[in-house]
């Protein structure tokens, strides 16, 4: 859910602090790395073969 869409104010605090963590944990991944994640579908599809080497369609093929 997005900031904005959040019915609460508590809801707004805990998705802005959500998307700060995520943020904060996107920085460190890619100090370690060395190299940007990829964003939208390549990312998709590089974290589906990180878990067993097969990409997404091939999983649905299965």
């Amino acid at each position: 859910m997005g900031i904005e869409q959040a019915p609460t104010a508590k809801g707004k605090q805990a998705a802005a602090g959500l998307k700060q963590a995520a943020a904060r944990e996107e920085r460190k991944t890619e100090a370690e790395t060395g190299r940007p994640l990829k964003k939208g579908a390549a990312r998709f599809e590089e974290r589906s073969k990180s878990s067993d080497g097969k990409s997404a369609g091939a999983k649905q093929e299965d």
